[in-house]
């Protein structure tokens, strides 16, 4: 069984911020003590962080769920809760984060030890210290902590190779990564002996030196999901350049033209930026009989659908096996390394915008729906955090939080959609009724 994970759905939760605190000085010589209780400590927060000793999303096949701590409750004597430790979530280099539900891309973590917030912990409520006023110097208000972010994400690797191997099965690709690099992927005679992608370093001659990539091989309808290619496509996107790997002796009956056609059409569905990327063509398995027969016709092909103008692709005849002609392609290909820069994988419109924690004037503020039961129902992002952060348990928090929903236009929208004297409202699991 295979144990390379490239996909993975996780859900991660930042911590809570503490409970403030209603507390009061009472102490012998000290008249008129006043409020003392201290505010909740912060929620921790959900922070990815690149360790390049992973290589695969494997530890998130059996652990799904992370979740901050909370921060402590405020405490007597002013005195603060302590934040949360903050959650660090190791993830390998060349993950990409998803919003599971919009697909938007939140974050491309390429860099060793690049550190991204992913969820933000809740700030501590504030304690009974915070609401004195000389009309009221011995407040019994204390705020809850507030929810920390919660979001479903999937995580998407794509191996950081330099150079990418892509063509049909058992064109030679794995021996021809195995040859040049000190990597050792399992190499048979027989259609998909490549089941996950193969890494390796190289070091030309000159001295120059860069990451390939052994990639499974493609087939026919790979971007639309058949066979294996389709769920390693991805792999080949952080490619600066693609070797594309072609059988030349036709050992199977195939044409090395139309397999020359075939694979570019598949990068070509799936993303039409991997064209953009430099080729070079390796016509492999130069050993075998009438493959030089067939480079020729090869050529004289590949020269038709060229205009006089363009530019022919690179061929380099090589032989894996009899270790032919390998010095010339990895100098050219570390030579065309030096001229390509790096390309983006995302448009802006792929990106999801940055999130702004202040509020927004032009944003409803609530909504006002019907219940099955004729209850009214009030939601809105503003409200419900308003509501969490009250502590229902003293009477003056909970006119404050009475006074909150007067002042953002509740009462008044309540009335407009017919409500009268009686009728139940309800936040979440929490009811009351309407007073008119």
């Amino acid at each position: 069984m295979s144990m390379f994970l490239d996909t993975a759905k996780i859900s991660v939760k930042a911590g809570r911020g503490g409970d403030g605190m209603v507390a009061f000085r009472r102490e012998k010589y000290v008249p008129n003590g006043g409020p003392w209780g201290g505010d909740g400590g912060r929620g921790g927060d959900v922070i990815f962080i690149v360790d390049e000793g992973l290589r695969t999303l494997m530890d998130f096949r059996y652990n799904r769920k992370f979740k901050a701590k909370s921060g402590e409750k405020g405490m007597t004597k002013g005195m603060h809760g302590r934040g949360a430790d903050n959650l660090y979530v190791r993830v390998p280099q060349g993950t990409t984060v998803r919003d599971a539900q919009t697909g938007k891309v939140i974050t491309d973590l390429v860099e060793h030890g690049q550190e991204f917030i992913i969820a933000k912990g809740g700030r501590g409520g504030r304690g009974n210290i915070r609401f004195a006023t000389p009309r009221n110097p011995a407040p019994e208000i204390a705020e809850n902590g507030e929810p920390g972010e919660e979001r479903e994400l999937a995580l998407e690797l794509k191996i950081l190779a330099d150079v990418g191997l892509v063509g049909f099965p058992s064109v030679g690709k794995s021996t021809l990564l195995s040859v040049v690099t000190a990597a050792k992927p399992k190499i048979g005679a027989y259609h998909f002996t490549t089941i996950v992608p193969n890494l390796g370093m190289v070091r030309t001659k000159s001295g120059d030196g860069f990451a390939m990539a052994d990639l499974p091989g493609l087939i026919e309808g790979a971007s639309q999901g058949v066979g294996l290619g389709t769920q390693f496509l991805r792999h080949i996107e952080r490619t600066r350049v693609i070797l594309h790997v072609i059988d030349m002796s036709a050992s199977e009956g195939r044409d090395p033209y139309e397999d020359y056609l075939a694979i570019n059409h598949e990068l070509e569905t799936y993303n039409l930026r991997l064209l953009e990327r430099p080729q070079i063509i390796v016509a492999n398995k130069m050993d075998m009989p009438e493959s030089e027969e067939n480079l020729a016709t090869f050529r004289e092909k590949l020269a038709a659908i060229y205009d006089e103008f363009d530019e022919l692709p690179l061929i380099f005849p090589i032989s894996s096996i009899a270790h032919q002609g390998l010095d010339n392609l990895l100098e050219a290909t570390a030579e065309l390394l030096n001229q390509t820069d790096e390309f983006l994988l995302y448009e802006e419109a792929d990106l999801e915008e940055e999130v702004y924690y202040g509020f927004n004037g032009e944003e409803k503020a609530f909504d006002i729906s019907r219940d099955d039961d004729a209850a009214w129902v009030l939601s809105g992002e503003k409200l419900e955090k308003l509501f969490v952060m009250t502590n229902m348990e003293r009477d003056e928090s909970i006119m404050k939080f009475a006074r909150q929903l007067r002042g953002m236009g509740v009462d008044e929208a309540l009335r407009e959609r017919g409500a009268k004297d009686g009728d139940i409202v309800r936040i979440g699991n929490f009811e009351f009724e309407f007073v008119d």
